[in-house]
């Protein structure tokens, strides 16, 4: 299809291109215009849509040709595009563009929507208030099944989702909520209050996104309300929000684990310097840390002088300790984050991890003795200094990786920015003590 598409755009027949666009799903139309490298001609093809698809296919696009689109567009033009944007999808666009061209924006919609748009925004980011659209189906407890289908054929075009609607009391507390199914299933003269599930499960305005994913990862959700802290129904959220959220959530935590400043561009469309400035910071703190493990090898410099063999394995060692250490983080971390973790399981899951570390150790010493003593041909002594700090040093790992995410999170921090750039350094500085001291026992080097 996209080849057809792009030779329609080719020949400049536009009206064909039109014809076709009209048949496409507004997913598609939006992944189309995004392979457009001429964004002039992105644009052209954008107006030829019709006016009542348009809207759709533009809250599919991401912010960058969102922006670009708004602003070729007369103030006019750009205020009916906003205007048939669902609430949050329009807060989203104007927490990117230019504050001189917001309020040229809101100056061109409607009184409405400039509330709602207003109103979203004032929520803090990354705050279930944020997120939450205000286009909802309500009903009250006292209607009957019959007029409650009869007023949602009336609102229900202009709502976000009609799938599950919320009951509100005259001061529009949140006090039960009922499906499209049940509503249809039922019979016309029985009232809402009677089948309605009474005191539905809601989230509050400031509540994290990443809890409310929980929360809708928990409980199967499809939408779930938003209330304020009088109870009173402000929004909802729908689960296609949810799932950008997860995988900005995921997203953020990966680039932290990787020691990179977590931001919301894509990788093909950050260019040379944003991508530096993310990783420097990190990168020179890994550097200066660095300088620690030096001092420690000079430390042992005379150790190392009377046993030079010593030095070869001294990778190795780092190299097993970090990735020990990185997988036991790792877990720890996706535990934390899905709720499977507590600070409460602190001393079981390092229990559990100490004895894993055990069995890592020694498997990989019983390994590396073996190879030690045939391919290396070291000393029988040699060879088993190497493989105590390897089992001392797996131990030391796993125990690290475990314990600081979960102390990271009870103080505050975010789990996932310990696990590279903090955990690395540490288990360097721990392997190469360990190993020296161990060594120097041993093979009586002091």
């Amino acid at each position: 299809m996209t080849e057809r598409l792009l030779e329609l755009v080719e020949q400049k027949a536009y009206a064909k291109l039109r014809g076709e666009l009209i048949e496409c799903n507004e997913a598609d139309i939006a992944a189309f215009l995004e392979e457009l490298t001429d964004k002039h001609e992105m644009i052209r093809i954008f107006r030829v849509l019709p006016k009542d698809m348009a809207a759709d296919v533009f809250a599919f696009l991401p912010i960058e040709e969102q922006q670009q689109i708004i602003t070729s567009m007369t103030d006019r033009e750009a205020g009916a595009i906003l205007s048939n944007l669902f609430a949050d999808d329009a807060a989203d666009l104007m927490e990117e563009m230019p504050a001189g061209v917001v309020k040229r924006l809101l100056a061109n919609t409607d009184a409405e929507t400039r509330q709602n748009i207003n109103q979203l925004l004032r929520y803090p980011e990354d705050s279930a208030g944020s997120i939450m659209t205000v286009e909802f189906a309500d009903l009250k407890a006292a209607l009957t099944v019959e007029e409650a289908i009869a007023k949602l054929r009336k609102i229900g075009v202009d709502k976000e989702t009609i799938y599950t609607c919320y009951v509100l009391d005259p001061q529009r507390r949140l006090i039960g909520a009922v499906s499209l199914r049940k509503l249809l299933l039922s019979r016309d003269e029985e009232k809402i209050e009677d089948i309605m599930e009474e005191r539905p499960i809601s989230t509050h305005t400031l509540m994290d996104q990443e809890e409310v994913a929980l929360m809708f990862q928990k409980y199967d959700f499809t939408s779930m309300p938003v209330v304020d802290s009088e109870n009173r129904l402000v929004g909802i959220i729908t689960v296609d929000d949810i799932v950008d959220i997860m995988q900005q959530e995921a997203t953020e935590d990966i680039e932290k684990m990787a020691a990179i400043t977590s931001t919301d561009v894509p990788y093909m469309r950050e260019g040379v310097f944003e991508t530096f400035k993310k990783r420097i910071p990190w990168l020179l703190l890994l550097m200066i840390s660095a300088a620690f493990t030096g001092e420690i090898i000079q430390m042992y410099e005379s150790a190392l002088a009377a046993c030079v063999v010593l030095t070869s394995f001294i990778p190795m060692l780092m190299g097993t300790g970090g990735n020990a250490g990185g997988q036991a983080s790792a877990t720890i971390i996706r535990g934390l984050s899905l709720d499977e973790i507590e600070f409460s399981d602190f001393f079981r899951v390092v229990w559990k991890e100490l004895r894993v570390a055990l069995l890592c150790g020694v498997t990989l010493a019983a390994a590396n003795f073996v190879k030690l003593l045939v391919v290396d041909r070291v000393t029988p002594m040699i060879a088993l200094v190497v493989c105590i700090t390897l089992i001392a040093t797996l131990i030391a790992a796993k125990f690290v990786g475990a314990a600081l995410p979960i102390l990271a999170k009870k103080i505050g921090m975010d789990p996932a920015v310990v696990a590279s750039p903090i955990i690395t350094t540490i288990l360097d500085i721990l392997s190469l003590v360990i190993y020296f001291r161990i060594a120097v026992e041993l093979l009586l080097l002091g």
